[in-house]
């Protein structure tokens, strides 16, 4: 934290607010919409903050009422940000057993196919819905092995409250832009896992963020720490309900990959088509460590997401995998980032991204490869595929190398379907509609390979569901 920052910090008001009852306290928020000193002392209050924390989001609302809002990235005027609701209690506490979750909640996670999947597949699960999670669990094996997942208010508040303030907001610190500025004011709900040194998880973790309230903004914080030598997967998803308001998502993950760890970090993202997802992700890697992204963007009224990876030591690397799907109406600007500061580094960015019915999807990238990163090495390819002649795609790289010892590259390729292969098909058999299908889910295929197999089926049901018109 700059001296400024903390000079500012120091001077605001201890005062709270106190409210009778809950009821009230939901009625607070929703009379309340938008961001002001009040929703976010109160915010501070429900969430029992240490003193450092009320003082950080104080300060965080000062900076977001003196930014500008971002010059990149597609429009948001659309998003009124003084009807955004920035807290949307839930009508449960959170459980630690999958039969104590209220029914209409647990309804809802189990058409996502949450509890089947941890029963199956995962070590851990944490279940968000509009700003509180309601689930958390992890397997007796997984934290017999140390590995600590829980909450992120547990986690600012328990026994590594140290540890959380020494990591927090460090990564994407407020400063960096209009949104992060936001989501420090009034962050609520996340996760927070740390791994450590030597252990692996084989199976992995999952978070999965549910946004039902009309016009409301979910903003969870992830931070996750996997120490030297050790291994994880963590899986994120979201969903949305669509309404006639729109919905803001403006989350914050902040990942740190120790010496000669790994961690893999996959997104599958529903969002509604009202949704505005406007999400910062961020990796710091240390010497040998491994960052993996694996990235599937569907639905939303606009995106700007660019995980961004830090490759501080030397022999560390990076692979970002990732695929978009812009419908009608929709606005996905994705992309990666990644600064190479140590020598021997190496990244590797694999976009796909598809657009129909008018739907415009922009790949965006940055590469920095700076005088220490002596024999780095840098791969893009960006890939689309248009389905009509309304569609739209743009490839926007940007490239800072400031070493003559670097290997970088680029490439980028826009097609259509082939009439010819969907005749093909035709021929033995299969409805049209179906075989455009096959064709885009086989372009999608080397993100859906990465993914587990209850995920990758999910990826490709969504792009059926795309397809047909229907998502």
């Amino acid at each position: 934290m700059s001296e400024d920052l903390k000079k500012s910090v120091s001077d605001i008001n201890q005062s709270m607010y106190d409210f009778k009852d809950e009821e009230n306290e939901q009625d607070f928020y929703r009379e309340k919409a938008g961001f002001t000193r009040e929703i976010i002392e109160n915010i501070s209050r429900e969430k029992k903050d240490p003193d450092w924390m009320r003082e950080f989001r104080l300060k965080c609302l000062d900076l977001y009422n003196k930014m500008d809002m971002p010059d990149w990235g597609p429009d948001t005027d659309g998003l009124d940000m003084d009807l955004i609701s920035s807290y949307v209690r839930s009508k449960s506490d959170m459980k630690g057993k999958w039969d104590e979750v209220p029914e209409d909640i647990k309804n809802t996670f189990e058409k996502l196919g949450i509890p089947q999947a941890e029963r199956e597949s995962l070590a851990g699960v944490g279940a968000q819905y509009d700003s509180e999670l309601v689930y958390h669990n992890v397997k007796d094996e997984v934290a017999a092995q140390g590995v600590v997942y829980t909450d992120f208010e547990s986690a600012v508040t328990g026994e590594y409250a140290d540890m959380v303030r020494e990591h927090f907001m460090k990564l994407v610190p407020p400063t960096d832009h209009k949104y992060a500025a936001l989501h420090g004011a009034v962050w609520s709900g996340g996760s927070f896992v740390y791994v450590p040194k030597g252990v692996k998880v084989e199976i992995p973790l999952q978070s999965y963020f549910r946004l039902n309230a009309a016009g409301a903004g979910q903003f969870e914080h992830t931070l996750i720490i996997v120490d030297e030598g050790a291994d994880l997967h963590f899986i994120e998803g979201c969903s949305a309900p669509k309404y006639n308001v729109a919905n803001l998502h403006a989350g914050c993950v902040e990942l740190y990959v120790r010496k000669n760890a790994r961690l893999r970090y996959s997104t599958i993202e529903n969002w509604s088509k009202n949704m505005y997802n406007l999400n910062t992700k961020r990796a710091y890697v240390e010497e040998g460590g491994v960052m993996e992204w694996v990235s599937g963007s569907f639905g939303s009224h606009t995106s700007y997401l660019y995980p961004m990876t830090i490759l501080q030591g030397d022999r560390s690397r990076m692979e970002y995998t990732g695929i978009t799907f812009a419908g009608g109406g929709q606005n996905l600007d994705t992309g990666a980032k990644v600064v190479h500061n140590g020598k021997y580094t190496s990244s590797i960015i694999n976009t796909k991204s598809i657009s129909k019915d008018g739907g415009i999807g922009t790949y965006r990238s940055s590469v920095t490869i700076n005088a220490s990163a002596q024999h780095a090495k840098s791969s893009i390819s960006c890939d689309s595929l248009m389905l009509d002649s309304i569609s739209r795609s743009d490839t926007i790289p940007g490239m800072d190398i400031r070493t003559n010892d670097a290997d970088v590259g680029h490439e980028a390729k826009i097609g259509r379907i082939s009439d010819d292969a969907v005749f093909y098909l035709m021929s033995r058999g299969i409805k049209e509609e179906d075989a455009r299908a096959m064709i885009v889910s086989g372009f999608a295929d080397p993100v859906s390979k990465e993914l587990p197999l209850e995920y990758a089926v999910e990826m490709n049901n969504l792009i059926k569901l795309e397809m047909s018109g229907n998502g």
